[in-house]
C-alpha cells in the first residue's frame, strides 16, 4: 500500500509522561511520523533534537512534557517540545546578546543538548 502525503498541513501531538523512557517513544514517534510523510532527509536531526529536549525535560523538571510535530503547506517543519517548567532555560532564555553562552569541554558526557538545538534553530530560522 502506497502511502500519500497531503498538501495541507498536518500536525502529531504526544504527551510524555515525567518517565525515563519519554524520549525512546518521542524518537519512535518523530521517525515514524516523518517517515510517514516522506521527509527521511530531516529525520536524524529532529529525531536528535527531539530527543534532547524531551531528555532534558524529564532530567529538569518533576512534570509531564508535550511533543508536537507540524508539517506546514510551504513543505516547512516545525517541532515544539513543552515541559512543566515556566522557565526558559540558557541559552534560549536571556535576550540575544545578554550572556554568552559557555563553550563545553571536549570530554563532557552532558552540557551539549541546547546548544545543538540552539544551532539547529539558528540555521533553519527559528
Amino acid at each position: 500500500m502506497v502511502t500519500v502525503a497531503p498538501c495541507r498541513p498536518w500536525v502529531y501531538a504526544l504527551r510524555l509522561p515525567h518517565d525515563p523512557r519519554a524520549a525512546h517513544v518521542a524518537r519512535v514517534t518523530v521517525r515514524a511520523v516523518l517517515r510517514s510523510h516522506g521527509r527521511e532527509e530531516v529525520l536524524d536531526a529532529v529525531e536528535l533534537l527531539v530527543s534532547e529536549l524531551v531528555t532534558n525535560a524529564y532530567l529538569h523538571t518533576e512534570g509531564p512534557a508535550s511533543l508536537r510535530l507540524t508539517g506546514l503547506a510551504d513543505g516547512r517543519l516545525r517541532v515544539g517540545v513543552w515541559d512543566s517548567d515556566p522557565r526558559i532555560p540558557a541559552p534560549f532564555g536571556d535576550p540575544p546578546g545578554e550572556r554568552p553562552v559557555s563553550s563545553v569541554p571536549g570530554d563532557a558526557e552532558h552540557g551539549r543538548g541546547l546548544l545543538l538545538v540552539r544551532e539547529y534553530a539558528n540555521a533553519w530560522g527559528g
